[in-house]
């Protein structure tokens, strides 16, 4: 299915698609006015159709979000077993809601954002070794999809959420994102949240 709003495309993903699919994307690209027929926002395309509508795309299709299904019992009780210390509730009520944000580009600000699982924050941590060590506490929850880190610190409650490079050497070297994750859950949710680089 094609439509013609971001809006709905993302209410499709995330209400329809993920709870059958276990994982939904939205993506952007252009048509040539010949490949659709003219029925409105909304194109049913057909199995026997497919073919004849992707010749009519131009361009790139380009990723804008990606919803996933909830993340089990299992990874959360895995990474606190690790970490020694709890994740905060409200991280987990967001990977285990029916649908949520994995990755994309946020729609009020632009933002790339990439949030990982518990299991691929364990990942993460065991190849960023050095800089775990530099930072007591740390659970990497997401990113830029590039060398900034969304981080929580986790020896604080509320654990706040902080940008961490690749070259921070500890605490005193990262950037406060929000007060807590459940705030920047909501940005992201809303489409607003930023990345604050500390260069003000």
């Amino acid at each position: 299915m094609a439509v013609g709003d971001r809006r709905e495309a993302t209410r499709l993903a995330r209400e329809q698609h993920v709870p059958a699919e276990g994982v939904a994307y939205v993506t952007r690209f252009e048509v040539e006015r010949a490949g659709v027929d003219g029925r409105g926002d909304v194109v049913e395309i057909a199995a026997d159709q497919v073919d004849e509508f992707n010749k009519h795309i131009t361009g790139a299709i380009v990723e804008e979000a990606d919803y996933r299904g909830p993340v089990g019992d299992d990874e959360f009780a895995e990474a606190e077993a690790a970490l020694g210390r709890p994740l905060p509730a409200a991280w987990r009520e967001h990977l285990q809601s029916p649908s949520w944000f994995r990755r994309g580009w946020l729609t009020a600000s632009g933002a790339y954002v990439w949030l990982h699982t518990p299991r691929e924050m364990l990942e993460i941590h065991r190849a960023w070794e050095d800089s775990v060590a530099a930072h007591p506490g740390i659970a990497i929850i997401g990113g830029d999809g590039s060398r900034e880190q969304l981080v929580l610190d986790l020896r604080h409650d509320p654990p706040p959420v902080l940008l961490a490079g690749l070259a921070s050497e500890g605490w005193n070297t990262t950037f406060r994102q929000s007060a807590d994750v459940a705030q920047l859950i909501a940005r992201i949710e809303s489409g607003t949240f930023e990345f604050d680089f500390g260069k003000d």
